[in-house]
């Protein structure tokens, strides 16, 4: 599914000064000092902005697992070695781009798969550049 960014809303919620230790705990401030809206944090173009959700696996060494909410910016020009969400001959795929030699392949970030070179006779797309994951622990 694809949605639109809705740039309209704000949401701001709290955002502590204090870090959060993943070592041993350390005592807590009760002090927020800003507020985070999510929006700005992580949309940099709104009009240019979609989110879409992920199935299956083949990102899972990038950090992208099934379910996974990706936040996809079209306005940024999709550079070697970026996450991008393609249209390969009418199929919509999330894979790192890589260029090497005049050649652009789609690369998955799980060894069970095997990167795609792009050719001539294919019908390929660049749909935008992935930005942010979000998923659930």
């Amino acid at each position: 599914m694809i949605y639109s960014a809705d740039s309209g809303s704000q949401v701001e919620r709290p955002l502590f000064v204090t870090q959060v230790s993943a070592g041993f705990p350390s005592p807590a401030d009760d002090y927020i000092e800003l507020q985070l809206d999510l929006n700005k944090h992580l949309i940099q173009h709104p009009a240019a902005t979609y989110f879409v959700r992920v199935t299956g696996d083949s990102m899972i060494h990038a950090g992208i697992h099934d379910g996974d909410l990706l936040i996809v910016d079209r306005s940024l020009e999709a550079r070697d070695k970026n996450v991008i969400i393609a249209n390969v001959d009418g199929e919509l795929t999330v894979k790192r781009m890589k260029m090497a030699d005049g050649k652009v392949y789609l690369v998955p970030e799980n060894d069970r798969y095997q990167p795609q070179e792009i050719t001539s006779d294919m019908s390929f797309e660049v749909w935008g550049v992935v930005t942010n994951v979000i998923h659930s622990l």
